[in-house]
């Protein structure tokens, strides 16, 4: 699975590059529209292939990056797919309680992470050492919450919530308890 920090930076790229060229192609068509001088009347067909042009570039960017967002295959074949471990977490009084005081994972494997919350709306985001997010979801109570991730590198990672919870949740942090390793 694709790193998200990788999947991150190239659409970064990808659609502010396309933004760019929208801003610069509204821009030629505006000065041409007003120009001193010169009739400002522009052509039906211009202005149709101007914007077909900017559909066609959309649509084109879409589908370039279907395929990038890491977890989409995975997600697209769930019913498919036996996770190699399952966490069941719960949530509750703005606390995570684990399975275990470390939940230990190896490179390659399938971990689901099954959260349940019995009283309020939280999130669970796994967090990098640097604090950049992996991922993360929404917990609600009396919903299935569940995210099924493949881990490709070792590293540690933290478990936060995501979700605004009222004042205590920005204390939710569980530092360094998810434990990706080498086999």
């Amino acid at each position: 699975m694709v790193d998200s920090q990788i999947v991150l930076t190239g659409q970064t790229i990808a659609y502010s590059s396309y933004a760019v060229v929208i801003i610069l192609l509204m821009g030629w068509f505006g000065y041409h529209l007003v120009r001193p001088g010169k009739s400002s009347k522009v052509s039906h067909a211009f202005f149709y292939t101007f914007v077909g042009f900017l559909v066609v570039l959309g649509v084109s960017l879409h589908i370039v990056t279907y395929n990038t967002i890491p977890w989409a295959s995975m997600d697209m074949n769930r019913d498919d797919i036996k996770p190699d471990k399952v966490f069941n977490i719960t949530v509750e009084d703005h606390q995570f309680i684990l399975p275990s005081e470390k939940l230990i994972i190896n490179v390659g494997e399938k971990a689901l992470f099954d959260v349940s919350s019995l009283d309020l709306t939280y999130g669970f985001g796994l967090f990098r050492t640097d604090n950049s997010m992996l991922f993360q979801m929404q917990v609600v109570p009396g919903h299935r919450n569940d995210i099924l991730w493949q881990f490709d590198k070792p590293g540690v990672y933290s478990i936060r919530s995501t979700e605004y919870s009222g004042p205590k949740g920005a204390q939710m942090i569980l530092k360094d308890v998810v434990e990706v390793t080498i086999p």
